[in-house]
């Protein structure tokens, strides 16, 4: 990473930003927002949270005076564009644990109180398409992605558009779900786009998914944090959700602790490691903050981009 594209503060360093920032959830809103596995309490929403919800909430306020400015110049009023965030990283990192609690906390200031959230997993090509694209191995990696479907949805919210839908994922069943699931956006005044390649310089197309955000933030840790991260999320889903009849990978619920424990890996080195390492973690030095994870799933530095 470029040490000299951003400033970085320590956790304490960080939580001081927060200011005069109140608190809005409680230990019960928690509850909803944690993700398996992640080590979310009111101290992690106060030190790291807080502060960067009002950054953004400074940062929303200066976009809307630059288009009022516009509107000013041109004698025209256009409707209010959403303010869009991009949050990318790896599998098992917590991107979409910080994405829900951004939503959460932004949704609560009286100056931006519709917040929605959309992933990028409802753009992936359909389970028939990537077979028939001899892709389902490779589900994840930005040729896995129906780019161009996501960037006209991205274009759309960023005109104005009164409606846009987006497509939803079942990870239940491992995959894209129908029309009735579409997540509906009508102006929100914050739109969270949560991915893992979000940040990803586009492929045979001008334009990036990154264009249309107003700032990103990366989820960043130790690879061999989020492998460790990601077999106990696995082992967690074993005894859970795999039990399910209807789940995709059913097939799984029934192994050994041990056989378990190998699969995930087996699956993280030949998926997700390479993803990471090729893909992911690249993207890294675009975003204009950096939350990095120790081991225990906290945030122990956060870095800002300077330019």
């Amino acid at each position: 990473m470029d040490a000299d594209l951003y400033e970085s503060f320590s956790r304490d360093q960080w939580r001081a930003r927060r200011a005069a920032t109140p608190l809005t959830l409680d230990a019960a809103d928690l509850d909803e927002l944690r993700g398996l596995n992640e080590a979310l309490d009111l101290d992690e929403v106060e030190s790291v949270y807080l502060p960067l919800s009002r950054l953004v909430n400074l940062h929303v306020a200066a976009v809307r005076a630059r288009q009022s400015a516009t509107d000013t110049f041109l004698d025209i009023e256009h409707p209010r564009v959403p303010y869009v965030i991009g949050v990318a990283g790896s599998v098992a990192v917590g991107k979409s644990t910080t994405s829900r609690v951004l939503q959460a906390l932004l949704g609560r200031w009286p100056d931006h109180p519709r917040v929605d959230l959309v992933t990028t997993d409802g753009f992936l090509f359909p389970n028939a398409e990537l077979e028939r694209r001899g892709l389902l191995g490779r589900k994840g990696f930005p040729e896995s992605y129906d780019v161009r479907r996501l960037l006209e949805f991205l274009r759309q919210v960023k005109s104005g558009a009164e409606e846009v839908r987006a497509p939803t994922y079942s990870h239940l069943v491992y995959d894209v779900q129908g029309p009735e699931h579409d997540v509906v956006v009508q102006r929100p005044d914050i739109v969270i786009v949560e991915g893992l390649n979000v940040l990803q310089v586009g492929r045979g197309t001008t334009s990036f998914v990154s264009d249309f955000f107003d700032i990103s933030i990366y989820v960043d840790a130790e690879v061999e944090d989020v492998r460790r991260w990601y077999i106990e999320r696995f082992q967690t889903l074993r005894k859970t959700v795999f039990q399910q009849p209807d789940s995709y990978f059913t097939r799984y619920a029934d192994l050994s602790e041990d056989e378990a424990t190998a699969i995930a890996l087996d699956i993280w080195r030949d998926i997700n490691e390479r993803n990471l390492i090729a893909n992911i973690a690249p993207t890294r030095d675009r975003a204009g903050v950096v939350l990095q994870k120790g081991p225990d799933h906290r945030v122990t530095q956060v870095l800002l981009r300077r330019i």
